[in-house]
């Protein structure tokens, strides 16, 4: 039989994380532990509020899989069983189904890489994320963390301060920039007036400007929009990728998402088959998400994995970075 346990992270930021639909200065993420006395497997889960994922909910559900019988999964067919007939929250399944595979992998001697079969993970280059905040106080965040040295930064903005925000990240950096909207637009057309008073030269794409539900301006935005535009909440476990290819110029797949490495790999392959550009992210994660999603990382076109700079006190070190690029320990 084998041994799980669950333990909070309470993980303190060193900044406000604003977004254009809140703002945090701590998380709370949970390390999943699997064990059968000899090997081990740890895994992660960051709840995100905006798929109704709370620290609450996820302690609930875990008490439900071991009760309905998480010690006796005697191979990845049992778990995944397991998890379809009770399907906990996606960040929770994420780090249920990561243990179990790490677990797996150190007790067969293999590479997690060669379990998913993908590319060896190698310096894997990030874009930085610059938060939401007010206009002036951007040249000394960017000054106070050095962030000349990543290849690319990405914006969050809302609304009402996108174009003074994104403009003034422009004028004080020569890095090329994402603009991340986390569905703050209700209209295309006044979306479409932002993105016109973009520099075409320097602005990369944009990502997820208006909400999941909004289908038909989607439509009607990309093939108008100036910058591709990147699907990120329009994709969680499930998609239809027939309809995100008249929507979207590409999509944005996050582990704590899609709930899991296998249903990663399959999302990437299906956005592969429908000419699909693909990111890879990340929530508010510890190294251990990080070091996660890198085994993944080769096989996208373009990545966000710099979370864990943002937190005070990184708990694992088993990812670092140096010139703008990550490195497993």
């Amino acid at each position: 039989m084998l041994n799980w346990r669950i333990e909070a992270l309470h993980l303190k930021l060193k900044y406000t994380w604003k977004i254009a639909r809140n703002a945090s200065d701590e998380k709370v993420n949970f390390l999943v532990q699997v064990t059968d006395g000899t090997f081990n497997g740890f895994g992660e889960a960051a709840p995100n509020v905006r798929y109704g994922e709370t620290p609450e909910l996820l302690l609930q559900q875990y008490q439900v899989l071991l009760a309905a019988g998480l010690p006796n999964v005697k191979s990845m067919e049992d778990l995944l069983q397991l998890l379809q007939e009770y399907a906990p929250a996606n960040a929770l399944r994420f780090a249920v189904e990561s243990a179990y595979l790490h677990y797996y992998c150190q007790h067969k001697g293999l590479a997690v890489h060669q379990m998913l079969g993908q590319a060896p993970p190698r310096p894997q280059p990030t874009c930085y994320t610059v938060p939401i905040m007010e206009p002036g106080q951007v040249q000394a965040f960017i000054t106070k963390y050095q962030l000349n040295r990543f290849s690319s930064l990405k914006v969050k903005v809302n609304h009402e301060l996108a174009t003074d925000l994104v403009q003034e990240v422009l004028r004080v950096t020569d890095r090329p920039v994402v603009v991340d909207g986390n569905e703050s637009w209700q209209e295309p057309d006044e979306l479409l007036a932002f993105l016109s008073q973009l520099d075409r030269e320097r602005v990369l794409f944009i990502e997820q400007p208006m909400p999941a539900s909004c289908a038909a301006a989607y439509a009607h935005l990309k093939p108008l929009s100036p910058f591709p535009v990147i699907a990120d909440e329009s994709v969680t476990d499930a998609a239809d990728f027939a309809l995100l290819r008249e929507q979207f110029h590409g999509i944005n797949i996050k582990l704590m998402k899609a709930g899991g490495y296998l249903n990663a790999v399959r999302l990437l392959q299906l956005a592969r088959q429908h000419h699909l550009s693909t990111m890879i992210g990340c929530m508010v994660e510890t190294t251990l998400g990080i070091w996660s999603a890198m085994q993944l990382s080769q096989s996208f076109d373009f990545a966000d994995l710099d979370s864990f700079m943002v937190l005070e006190q990184e708990p694992f070190g088993l990812v670092h970075e140096q010139e703008g690029a990550l490195y497993l320990k």
